[in-house]
This record gives structure tokens, C-alpha cells and sequence, in this order.
């Protein structure tokens, strides 16, 4: 079994930028990403704030180099999917076992929306290819295939833990030498089931939100994709960029408190968070950023802080939630983090969360709110908590 994973790429589109460049760009100078609705069509467009990405399904397209026919999730996956296969620059690519983990929680349901729109005025309209590749997979085996990755191909779809757990199968099909080289991460658009449903459980911000603040009022929703290029030690030593950060712990824990509910005591978190460190051999006091799941909902940054507590107190980590950037992005969440995860570790950066005014009474640390740069970054912590008690963490390293 193979030792290590190291991190050969990186690709991600999201609402503060359309490449990993511009995001970092937008991290460094704490520019979010959170407004208006411009492309989703809802009766809430002038009501709830959303993190968009900033470009129309066909300009997406045009950089895809897919149909605009193609739903949204499908060309968000494929721009970062390949900005992070570039990035990696296997020259032997072809000749390694490949495979393409992708996560996601709505498929292709932006063009079946538009489908029904349609449909229910008048039943002998609506386009019927647009419902074709609905269900999450047909997304994943679309993009695979724009790849050329044809060894191994799976969709995982676990709410806002899927993509952080596409990252950690993907270092296991590796290190158990079932694979040689993974592009794991995932991608969502935004749909109107998604905000409709969100606004139902009457947890979504009309204002931008505030995570692990005292006055916090929900979370937005957001919109993007994130991959990294995971590969085994073999073919790191053959890479040109010499990669030095490697995946060195994960866990996903199930607490089963609630369908939709992360449990109070936050258990869930707690046992994810553990059992990484666990896998990773490294003790709390190692950790130097956490990149909090920090929805900005009152029951997520509660349980989330109440972990930490548990687990760190007393000496705490920096930490910050980056949705406060790019919005909850739901399935692409823990693929975004992980990548700015990994941007933490290269520049020796962390983030600040940003509008963070009041810090929380019941918790005995507070979220950095100043970027800052310059500073000791070897371990990095990234937490992506899901409906249903499903929780992954991941641990990224510099060696």
C-alpha cells in the first residue's frame, strides 16, 4: 500500500472567480461573491442574495468547449475538472490508471426545470433532451469522457459532504494501487428546487451572510466547482512541478440526529474531525487553519464550534469560513474548500471571514476576520458537514 497522496492540481470556478487564480485573487483582496440573482430565474430573484457564478450558460459553454444544451452543473465540472488535469501537466497521462470522482447534488436539473416551465403551459412543447441527463451520474460520465478518463468513474452524492468525500475514495483507490492518478471534486448550479427548498426550511439569508457571528441569520446558497488532481508517489516523482502537499487524514462520521439537523453537542463533527487526525497522525496542537464548514445557519455553526471546543480547547487553530466568499455551494463545497485549502498551505496565507461583527457567546475562540499573510501554515483542517449527519474532514499537509 502506498504511503502518501500528493496534490499534482487545481481547478475551481465559483462566484469570486472563473479559475484558481482569480479566486485567490478575490480571497486575498476579501471580495465576495454574494448578490443579486442575475441568471437564475425565481420569483425570489429580488429577495435572496445568492453567490452566482458570472457567466451565462452559453459563455460557459464557449470555455467548456460543450453545448450550451449542456446543463449547468455539467459546465462548471468540466471548466474546472480540466483547468486542474492542466494544471497537473502529466505528460504520461494516457499510459497511468486514471479516474474521475465527481461529486454533485443536482445533476442536470436546471434544463428539467426548464423542461416542465414549458411543458405544464402547453404539453406538446419543451424540449425533451434537456431531461436526458438529469440524474447526478450522467454528469460525471459527460465529463469523464471530455477528460479521455475511461479506467474508473463514480458519482458521490452525500449533500454538502459529497465532494470532500470524492477527494478521500479518490486517495483510497490509490493507496490501496487501484489507481495511479484521480481528479476528484464536485460541482452544483444553482436550481429553483434548491433555493425553493432551502427557503422552505426557512434557513437561507436575505442579506449576506454572517458565519459564526452572534446575530447570524442563515446562509446563501451558492454556485461553482472544485478539483484537485490527487496521484500516488510514483508518478509525483515524475511530475516537473515537484508537488509537496499531500492528503494526509480524512474521516466521514455519521451522527444520524436529523434529516436536515447537524446534532447540538456536534458529534458528527467531532467524530469526522477526530478520526482524520487519527488517520493523518498528527495532534490537534498540529493543526494551523481550519477551514470551517461555517454555514452562517444558527444549528450549523453551533454544533461545528462546539467540536472544536471539544476537540481543540485550550489552544485553538486560526479558522474562517470561506462562504462567506463564494456562498454554500453545496455538493462543490468541500472541492472548492479543498482547493483553497491547498491554496493556504502554498502561499502561507489564511482568509478571513468575512462581516464577521459579533463573535458568539457560547464559544471560547472567534474566526479570524483580518487576511493575513506571511504566516507558519504546514496542516490544514477543511470541514464539509451534510444534511443527515453525514461529515467529512480533510487534512491537507506540506511536507
Amino acid at each position: 500500500m502506498s504511503n502518501k497522496v500528493f496534490i499534482a492540481g487545481l481547478g475551481a470556478i465559483s462566484a469570486i472567480g472563473n479559475n484558481v487564480a482569480e479566486c485567490l485573487a478575490a480571497l486575498q483582496n476579501e471580495q465576495s461573491g454574494i448578490g443579486k440573482m442575475q441568471y437564475l430565474q425565481s420569483v425570489h430573484k429580488d429577495k435572496i442574495p445568492v453567490a452566482e457564478v458570472k457567466l451565462s450558460n452559453n459563455e460557459l459553454a464557449k470555455i467548456a468547449g460543450l453545448s450550451g444544451t449542456k446543463s449547468r452543473t455539467a459546465l462548471l465540472s468540466l471548466i474546472a475538472a480540466k483547468e486542474a488535469l492542466n494544471h497537473a501537466a502529466i505528460e504520461n497521462f494516457n499510459s497511468l490508471r486514471a479516474g474521475f470522482i465527481s461529486a454533485n447534488s443536482v445533476g442536470g436539473m436546471d434544463k428539467t426545470e426548464n423542461f416542465f416551465t414549458e411543458f405544464l403551459q402547453n404539453n406538446t412543447k419543451g424540449k425533451l433532451r434537456n431531461i436526458i441527463n438529469h440524474e447526478c451520474g450522467s454528469v460525471t460520465e459527460l465529463v469523464a469522457d471530455k477528460l479521455g478518463i475511461k479506467n474508473y468513474i463514480s458519482t458521490i452524492s452525500t449533500a454538502c459532504s459529497s465532494s470532500a468525500n470524492a477527494i478521500f475514495y479518490a486517495a483510497r483507490l490509490i493507496k490501496n494501487n487501484v489507481l495511479d492518478v484521480v481528479v476528484a471534486g464536485g460541482a452544483d448550479a444553482l436550481t429553483k428546487f434548491t433555493l425553493n427548498g432551502f427557503n422552505t426550511l426557512m434557513i437561507l439569508d436575505n442579506k449576506p451572510c454572517q458565519p459564526f457571528d452572534e446575530n447570524r441569520r442563515g446562509l446563501n446558497l451558492g454556485e461553482g466547482a472544485g478539483y484537485i488532481v490527487l496521484v500516488s508517489e510514483k508518478v509525483a516523482a515524475t511530475l516537473k512541478n515537484n508537488p509537496n502537499i499531500i492528503l494526509s487524514g480524512y474521516c466521514n462520521a455519521n451522527d444520524a440526529y436529523h434529516q436536515t439537523a447537524s446534532s447540538p453537542d456536534g458529534n458528527g463533527s467531532y467524530l469526522a474531525m477526530s478520526g482524520a487526525l487519527k488517520k493523518s497522525g498528527l495532534l490537534p496542537q498540529d493543526i494551523d487553519y481550519i477551514n470551517l464548514h461555517g454555514t452562517g445557519t444558527n444549528n450549523n455553526d453551533i454544533a461545528e464550534g462546539t467540536a472544536i471546543k471539544r476537540l481543540f480547547e485550550p489552544s485553538f487553530p486560526k479558522m474562517s469560513s470561506t462562504k462567506a466568499y463564494t456562498g454554500h455551494t453545496l455538493g462543490a463545497c468541500g472541492g472548492l474548500e479543498a482547493v483553497f485549502s491547498i491554496l493556504a498551505l502554498q502561499h502561507q496565507i489564511i482568509y478571513p471571514t468575512l462581516r464577521l461583527q459579533t463573535p458568539m457567546k457560547d464559544l471560547p475562540f472567534v474566526p479570524e476576520t483580518i487576511f493575513a499573510k506571511n504566516v507558519k501554515v504546514k496542516n490544514v483542517l477543511s470541514n464539509s458537514f451534510g444534511f443527515g449527519g453525514n461529515c467529512s474532514s480533510l487534512i491537507f499537509s506540506k511536507i
